[in-house]
């Protein structure tokens, strides 16, 4: 277990003053070793009797995290300390799960040794073969891992004790390297393909692509281009603070609940357009586009408040900067692309070309709106032959060990409570009952 120190106050204190009366109130302020500093509310509602208003928790630090930094305004995202850009370009995924975990980079034989233990949990227990079934054969990738991974917690009941820490990094290893598993297998069933089991010999996204797009009845050879594409967008989107994912692993998890709940429960988040789904939808906007030469007029819409049309893949709810994770994806689309011959697409050219003009563009300077991670990243997937609605299941994949790791610091967190937001209650004062026959 963790025995980490409550965060460090500072000796500056923020003074609350109830203008009714008079009282006034010295709250606590708490310094981290990065970004703003926070007022400590926790003891807000037993000494003045109010709570704080909040809608989407933007202005609210929920918890203490050592794990992933974010600076919006500078366009920065550190794991661990370590710059994104430099990650995606010089590690690999596995290295960045044991970083994620554990707090820093392995050496050599840690990362043998932890690439080992995750290949061997890959393999699903063979009866999950048979619950799969259970689904309509067109029911939803993201559907069919809600439901699988939720009912991990039947097949693997030996790792659920949340106090133990072995069954807790067990738990960890069983959902980063079963989840590629799942997903190659809803998308195998709702193509009526035969399930590929994964193979020891291969590395992490080798053996997500094989599993993907091989089959029984010929060799299937890994495109090392294709894989390291694959590979850094995993990284890219294996964690990013506490979002509305992460947030939902945490709370569920602040029950006491089982991981693969958990972690179920963070996939049905991500599930949501706004969150996990952008880059199916910047997809479907450069196709309704259609071509370079109507870009003006589609941003014309984009700047009319009356309608509806939005540019998908530009700004971002924390970064007001460029997002750094976009910078890699737009090297690795061209990269794709050449590798696999594709020399005019036709939704890259609109891509670029919306790119050029919005950065140009005074209205979408003037608001932030910069490219981000999921502009390119729709792409890629369609060039490597993915459909749109396997976009979201690559995002679980990835976001798993983002989800564990935070899961994990909140069940060490020594200062952490279940989860209780409070609410602003506008319905009906109490009411007398009248019973059924006299009522009008």
């Amino acid at each position: 277990m963790n025995n980490k120190k409550p965060p460090k106050a500072t000796s500056n204190t923020f003074t609350l003053t109830n203008n009714k009366t008079g009282e006034s109130y010295e709250l606590p302020v708490l310094s981290g070793t990065m970004g703003p500093d926070v007022i400590d509310v926790r003891r807000l509602y037993a000494d003045t009797g109010h709570f704080t208003y909040d809608p989407g928790y933007t202005s609210t630090g929920s918890c203490e995290s050592k794990i992933t930094f974010i600076d919006g305004e500078k366009g920065i995202l550190l794991y661990r300390g370590y710059p994104i850009d430099v990650l995606a370009e010089q590690s690999d995924f596995m290295e960045v799960c044991n970083l994620l975990l554990y707090g820093d980079l392995p050496s050599q034989s840690q990362k043998k040794k932890f690439e080992r233990d995750i290949t061997y949990h890959t393999m699903l227990h063979e009866q999950l073969n048979y619950f799969f079934r259970g689904f309509r054969r067109d029911s939803h990738p993201m559907a069919v891992m809600v439901g699988v991974v939720g009912a991990l917690s039947a097949f693997y009941h030996d790792s659920t004790d949340i106090t133990d820490p072995y069954h807790r990094m067990v738990a960890s290893y069983r959902l980063i390297a079963k989840m590629p598993t799942i997903a190659a297998m809803a998308y195998k069933y709702t193509i009526g393909q035969p399930f590929v089991y994964p193979r020891n010999d291969l590395k992490f996204s080798e053996n997500f692509l094989y599993m993907m797009f091989g089959t029984p009845c010929e060799e299937f050879k890994v495109n090392p281009v294709l894989a390291k594409a694959m590979d850094r967008i995993l990284i890219l989107h294996a964690d990013h603070e506490q979002n509305a994912s992460t947030s939902t692993v945490r709370l569920a998890g602040s029950s006491g609940a089982n991981p693969f709940a958990c972690i179920a429960a963070g996939i049905a988040s991500l599930w949501g357009p706004a969150h996990g789904g952008a880059n199916e939808a910047v997809l479907n906007m450069l196709t309704e586009i259609g071509d370079a030469k109507n870009i003006p007029e589609f941003i014309k819409r984009a700047k009319d408040k009356d309608d509806p049309f939005r540019l998908m893949g530009f700004g971002h709810r924390v970064y007001k900067n460029f997002d750094p994770r976009a910078r890699v994806l737009e090297k690795t689309c061209h990269e794709v692309l050449d590798e696999l011959g594709i020399e005019d697409e036709p939704l890259l050219d609109i891509a670029v070309e919306l790119e050029r003009i919005a950065l140009e563009d005074d209205y979408f300077v003037s608001k932030k709106l910069y490219p981000n991670v999921d502009f390119y990243s729709g792409i890629i997937f369609k060039a490597m032959g993915i459909p749109t609605s396997l976009f979201t299941v690559l995002f679980a994949v990835a976001r798993t060990v983002g989800w564990v790791a935070q899961w994990n610091e909140m069940i060490e967190d020594p200062t952490q409570k279940i989860g209780r937001p409070r609410q602003l209650f506008m319905g009906d004062k109490e009411k007398k009952y009248i019973p059924l026959h006299k009522r009008k």
